[in-house]
């Protein structure tokens, strides 16, 4: 029986038209997965289904939930639907979130007569998963993981057991046991419930485990749909084909035989002390890294793997010296430094500070997960890029810096005359790509990568690695990649490391790593990425 049908959608904002003759179908207890890249429409489509598309939009077509019209319902009408009959997962729980609102508040104002007790809350958090939870209905959204803030959010979303669900990028920020856990999770919710699902994603090996069928999106049209097993057998569409081939694939290729060491550690530490009381005594510490030894070579790369919280992004901090440690840190010497600088094998990074340290900066550099956040919007991109040049090389004039900035720019993909815009004028990729331009104009040896392809599209995703190794290749780098997505970790490492509570827990080649590893950690990360 069709619960949802979606006949000749068309949504247009002024003359630029974004959704376009958009058509589709889903019956009770089916699961729909709808694909494409950013911008392409899908979640626009979703929030069509509930009338919650922005008020500039112009629709027009037709949308039919069991029987009733919504494209031209009142907003009352609406109401009743919304929630209750249809209810919507959000990609960003932080954000969809009350900050200000109790768990246990927010998932109450859900039931209509706000008749709920605390076991019916229970229960439902039970359902999710939180059944350890049965203390913690005062809690706020920031005292919450990741993981529990998305199970919130779909307690909230089945509170009123809705015929249909749509789900918008439901894992895209959380590690992959947490995805792993959500997904079966949300399978066995429909299942158990009967539940229609619209589940928006970019990642497809999700969409071959779950959906029953899939419709892929593309600059706002549909441009294929079917049954998932025929869509992934015979693509039809070359934008389909490029999907189904755009996942991260290959190994990165072997640095030298003779290739020296650019970084390492040794016994490498990073407490947090724990303090409580009115005097603020320490009680305890948090042993975010907690005496780890690795090596980086030059021309290769270290994948750093693990679940949030184990440590990663913060040994890449002390690696670069970007919050104090203990334990050896060792830098090769860069070729800019003077002989008498170099001081033979390397440089005790641990034993700098100052100036000294200041100095090995731009041979040093840093790639953050969100290039959103970490480019300056009253910055232009030029501005951005030029940065780093103005403190390293202040003795460059405006042409040189210029030319400077116009070379690496068309290194990373871009275009020379985009350098007088601003950041929030770019996509993801975009701007992904203007922050390793930012690193990369200074020369580095070493790069730790924080999650640089996280949020970005699978084709996206593939473009950025390429263009890493690449500029691998050119320069020699050494790379720390720090990520929890296990298939662009394969594609690009040389050996990895798997942190769990700040140790290494198992630390070798990508190959063995992945093909026979050892620990009970590592095979659950790798069977939580659905790799094998």
């Amino acid at each position: 029986m069709t619960l949802l049908s979606i006949e000749k959608l068309n949504l247009s904002f002024g003359e630029n038209q974004v959704i376009k003759d958009v058509s589709l179908t889903l019956a009770k207890g089916e699961m729909l997965a709808l694909v494409g890249e950013s911008g392409s429409g899908k979640s626009l489509t979703a929030l069509s289904v509930m009338g919650l598309q922005p008020n500039a939009a112009k629709i027009s077509g037709d949308i039919t939930f069991d029987g009733q019209s919504i494209v031209g319902t009142s907003e009352a009408s609406l109401r009743l639907i919304r929630g209750t009959r249809v209810s919507m997962i959000f990609q960003e729980p932080m954000t969809a979130l009350n900050p200000l609102h109790t768990i246990g508040k927010q998932i109450t104002e859900m039931f209509a007569n706000h008749e709920s007790s605390n076991h019916r809350i229970i229960a439902l958090l039970d359902q999710v998963g939180l059944s350890h939870f049965n203390d913690r209905l005062g809690s706020y959204p920031h005292q919450l993981s990741g993981g529990e803030r998305q199970r919130v959010m779909i307690a909230i979303a089945i509170a009123n057991n809705p015929d249909l669900l749509i789900a918008d990028e439901p894992t895209t920020a959380v590690d992959v046991t947490i995805q792993a856990k959500i997904l079966k999770l949300l399978k066995e919710l429909q299942v158990l419930r009967d539940m229609a699902m619209l589940f928006i994603t970019h990642d497809l090996t999700v969409v071959k485990r779950l959906a029953d069928r899939v419709a892929v999106m593309k600059n706002g049209e549909i441009v294929e749909q079917g049954k998932v097993s025929d869509i992934f057998a015979n693509p039809k569409h070359p934008y389909t084909q490029k999907l189904l081939a755009s996942e991260p694939k290959g190994s990165p290729l072997p640095p030298p035989a003779n290739a020296k060491e650019i970084v390492s550690c040794e016994s490498l530490k990073v407490y947090f002390p724990i303090k409580k009381g009115i005097l603020r005594r320490t009680v305890g510490f948090v042993k975010a890294v907690d005496d780890i030894t690795i090596t980086i070579p030059e021309q290769s790369t270290l994948g750093i793997v693990g679940e949030s919280g184990s440590g990663k992004t913060t040994l890449g901090m002390a690696l670069l010296r970007l919050v104090k440690s203990d334990g050896k840190i060792v830098f090769s010497p860069s070729p800019s430094l003077s002989q008498k600088e170099r001081r033979g094998a390397g440089l005790r990074l641990d034993q700098l500070s100052g100036a000294n340290l200041q100095r090995l900066r731009k041979d040093m550099q840093l790639v953050f997960q969100d290039p959103y956040s970490s480019l300056n919007p009253r910055m232009s991109i030029e501005q951005i890029i030029g940065e780093g040049l103005a403190v390293h090389y202040p003795h460059m004039n405006r042409a040189e810096k210029a030319a400077a900035i116009e070379k690496i720019l068309l290194e990373v993909g871009l275009s020379a005359d985009i350098r007088h815009r601003f950041a929030h004028e770019f996509s993801g990729g975009q701007r992904q790509r203007i922050s390793i331009a930012r690193a990369m104009i200074l020369k580095p040896a070493f790069v730790v990568l924080d999650e640089p392809t996280s949020a970005l599209d699978l084709t996206i995703q593939t473009q950025i690695i390429d263009l890493l190794k690449d500029f691998q290749q050119k320069q020699g780098l050494a790379y720390a990649f720090i990520s929890h997505d296990l298939r662009v970790v394969r594609a690009i490492s040389h050996q990895i490391a798997v942190m769990h509570k700040g140790k290494i827990v198992e630390y070798g080649d990508t190959k063995s790593i992945f093909e026979n590893p050892k620990q009970d950690y590592t095979k659950a990360l790798i069977d939580a990425a659905f790799l094998k």
